[in-house]
């Protein structure tokens, strides 16, 4: 993946503006954080990026392909949108097995490799509606990184986690974008976008305006 481009992106909800005319170009194997106050724009952004909302006007193209029109999703993606959601009898391990199979590119050591490295028992024979909300915030980090995708979209990944699990989220992430993903972050945290993020934008009423280092 070499390059996001909105061009007037813009989505109307119930006759409200949500995002106004968005214009940004995003090069690969870059950290760019987003911020902004609570209904300020940034989950929808982030489903935009996804391709799980349409434009009401404007488009974003992938490498030139049109999102929603080309591609219904970006080719290599790993996403945590809102709150992450699982198979409540499933253990762990089960849940991200479950979506290793879609693409069937990562064996089960994999997936355990993944699990230990941000502290998750892969043997844990717990259901995953018994887990704590930590516990499920880093699952959901898991499957997001697991598969090593070319664009990672994250939005608000370090809620209810704490300071050690923190910053080996920041670790994992700095690593990844090493090896040359795009990882798009949204987070209250500021430290967060300090520590690892190239590009900041700012979004407010429906604008996004990159904010100068």
């Amino acid at each position: 993946m070499n390059k996001i481009v909105l061009e007037n992106y813009t989505k109307i909800i119930n006759r409200k503006c949500i995002l106004n005319n968005i214009n940004m170009s995003l090069d690969s194997n870059k950290i760019y954080g987003f911020i902004g106050r609570n209904g300020s724009g940034k989950t929808m952004l982030l489903r935009a990026f996804c391709g799980l909302i349409k434009p009401t006007k404007g488009r974003i193209l992938i490498d030139g392909m049109e999102l929603t029109k080309d591609l219904d999703f970006p080719p290599s993606c790993g996403a945590i949108i809102e709150t992450p959601g699982f198979w409540n009898e499933f253990t762990g391990f089960e849940c991200l097995k479950t979506i290793a199979r879609i693409k069937k590119i990562i064996s089960d050591t994999e997936i355990k490799k993944w699990m230990e490295a941000f502290e998750l028992d892969s043997n844990d024979k717990r259901p995953y509606r018994k887990y704590s909300l930590g516990m499920k915030q880093k699952l959901a980090l898991v499957q997001a990184f697991m598969e090593r995708p070319d664009l990672i979209i994250l939005d608000e990944p370090t809620n209810a986690l704490d300071e050690n699990s923190i910053k080996i989220f920041r670790d994992i992430t700095q690593k990844e974008h090493q090896r040359g993903a795009t990882i798009l972050l949204a987070s209250h945290q500021r430290e967060d976008i300090n520590i690892l993020c190239n590009e900041v934008y700012l979004l407010k009423d429906g604008y996004a305006n990159k904010l100068e280092e």
